[in-house]
């Protein structure tokens, strides 16, 4: 799975957004933030993302809605979707570091 600098770039938005909005941190400021609140933060954005989606989905279906506004939605919900798997994974692996570490 490879992503573009886009998409590292909006990760990377939504985590400091959510990193204030949880901490009220500024940039820079080593606070502590809170990891708990920025993952609630993403699964909501993509139950919001995905629900979008299949709302254009249905009105597309009934006529109401252009495919290329759900085309448009659906690859919104994708993107976030790869963005919070691309973090599971990398979260996963620092944990197997970590097990990995001579104590």
């Amino acid at each position: 799975m490879s992503f573009t600098a886009m998409q590292a770039l909006k990760a990377y938005g939504q985590a400091v957004n959510t990193a204030k909005a949880a901490g009220g941190a500024e940039a820079g400021d080593t606070a502590k933030v809170d990891f708990g609140a920025m993952v609630k933060e993403a699964m909501s954005t993509i139950a919001t993302d995905t629900g979008k989606a299949e709302q254009m989905a249905i009105g597309s279906a009934t006529g109401k809605v252009d495919l290329i506004e759900v085309v448009g939605a659906v690859n919104e919900a994708e993107m976030t979707l790869e963005t919070v798997i691309a973090v599971r994974d990398q979260v996963i692996r620092a944990y197997q570091d970590i097990l990995r570490m001579p104590i």
